[in-house]
């Protein structure tokens, strides 16, 4: 370890990841070998020059690859051979979509292993997991989904309540029980680019409606209604990606209204709803036997367990979904949600929601800082910020300007049901982007649009 500080300071990455490099490097050239103990983290950090925080998150990130093991009291442990990634392993920790609005993925080196020792549990139980199982769910994982959507004030009876394999999946299954090719579904004039993609290939017919900043216009709503004969609304009312507006109670309230008159099915995508302290009711509490709500975990939890808490208006629907999600994927991953039901009873899921939920919070402030050449419209909770664009610079030329830097924007046609608009973008601020990264490439995108709108 006397050549780290070198290997390190050289490194052109955030240093907690040269220090798992540097355990990698030293383990391939058998400086390390199996059952080595590494030194202590507050030693390691005196000796190479760094501070403490640094090495935790530095072991942290080895125990994430399978380099070493952590016991507590004991120490930290290079683990064998056959235990360590392999480039394909390295290949797919290095995998990042930017074209999805991923929260902050957690660093805490605390609740990271907590997470490894529910994985760790659910593994006891691999053969069962692997075998086909209930479509949506059975009754622990329930019961764990119902805990969890109390959270939002939501307390159905568990034969409307449903474990299903992602919020897209969930909403094509919704789509194909409440509409056929050519119908017409309405939503906001900027909405979810995901369900966008789903209602083009359903051949549906998206009508956007007209939004100020409390969300939708009700009376715009009503004369849909009245023009298009559609066969549901769709809403992203909590945290709406990608303008982060919240939809308040009183416009709430005033929707439920309208489309319990006309009898309308409501898809409410809410996402982003747990992530909030004080979001306000869901719509399925104003108008719950039209309602398919749809608690998606990607936002709150992680996206990797493709999985949503789902309420259907009744336990009529609720078997017209199973049909729905039989024909789309067959079934929701038993692994998957065996994981997502122990982190949800032994705490761990509201641990990862608290931790996304302030990091977020900081990572806006970070925005807020870095970013002075454009206007943008954000909330303390929100992985995104809404950016205007100066009206001299593209977001095609902006995007290509930022393309060696690991941040995700998103035109504003994307997000479009009708016409053609280039004078926003969202900029995500969350996934694999650390903390300490983010303000220098903030403000690298924020010099970006100075020069270019000169």
């Amino acid at each position: 370890m006397e050549n780290w500080s070198k290997r390190i300071e050289q490194a052109s990455k955030p240093r907690y990841l040269a220090i798992a490099d540097c355990i990698a490097q030293d383990m391939k050239d058998r400086v390390l070998l199996p059952g080595d103990r590494l030194p202590p983290q507050r030693r390691l950090a005196d000796m190479i020059g760094v501070d403490f925080t640094t090495v935790s998150r530095g072991y942290t990130e080895a125990i994430s690859r399978g380099l070493v093991e952590s016991h507590v009291g004991r120490g930290t442990f290079v683990l064998p051979q056959h235990n360590i990634n392999g480039a394909s392993d390295e290949r797919r920790a290095m995998a990042n979509d930017l074209t999805m609005n991923a929260p902050p993925e957690p660093t805490d080196p605390d609740l990271i292993e907590r997470m490894r020792l529910g994985l760790s549990a659910v593994s006891e139980d691999l053969l069962h997991l692997l075998r086909y199982q209930a479509p949506m769910g059975g009754d622990v994982d329930k019961e764990a989904a119902s805990i969890w959507l109390s959270m939002r004030g939501l307390v159905p009876n568990l034969d409307r309540v449903s474990v299903t394999p992602g919020a897209h999946a969930t909403m094509l299954a919704i789509l194909t029980v409440l509409a056929r090719p050519g119908d017409c579904i309405l939503c906001e004039d900027i909405t979810y680019a995901g369900f966008k993609k789903i209602a083009a290939q359903l051949g549906l017919e998206l009508i956007g409606l007209p939004m100020d900043k409390d969300g939708i216009l009700p009376d715009a709503l009503e004369e849909a209604i009245h023009r298009h004969g559609p066969k549901a609304l769709y809403l992203n009312p909590t945290l709406h990606n990608p303008t982060t507006m919240i939809v308040p109670q009183h416009r709430r309230l005033e929707i439920a209204k309208v489309i319990n008159r006309h009898s309308l099915p409501l898809i409410e995508d809410d996402a982003y709803g747990f992530v909030l302290p004080d979001a306000p009711p869901p719509m399925a509490t104003s108008a719950p036997e039209l309602t398919w709500y749809i608690g998606g975990l990607a936002k709150c939890i992680g996206a990797g367990l493709r999985l949503a808490y789902t309420v259907t208006p009744n336990a009529r629907a609720n078997f017209a979904l199973e049909n729905g999600i039989r024909a789309v994927s067959g079934m929701s991953s038993p692994v998957c949600m065996a994981l997502a039901t122990r982190w949800v009873l032994d705490g761990t899921a509201d641990q990862i929601r608290r931790y996304i939920r302030k990091e977020s919070a900081i990572r806006q402030e970070i925005a807020a800082q870095e970013i002075t050449e454009a206007e943008f419209w954000s909330h303390p909770h929100a992985f995104n910020i809404w950016l205007r664009l100066p009206e001299n610079v593209s977001c095609a030329t902006l995007m290509s300007h930022m393309s060696n830097h690991e941040i995700g924007i998103a035109p504003e046609n994307a997000f479009r049901t009708a016409g053609i608009h280039d004078q926003n973008v969202r900029i995500c601020l969350g996934g694999r982007i650390q903390r300490e990264t983010l303000p220098k490439l903030l403000s690298h995108l924020n010099n970006q649009i100075w020069q270019l709108s000169q």
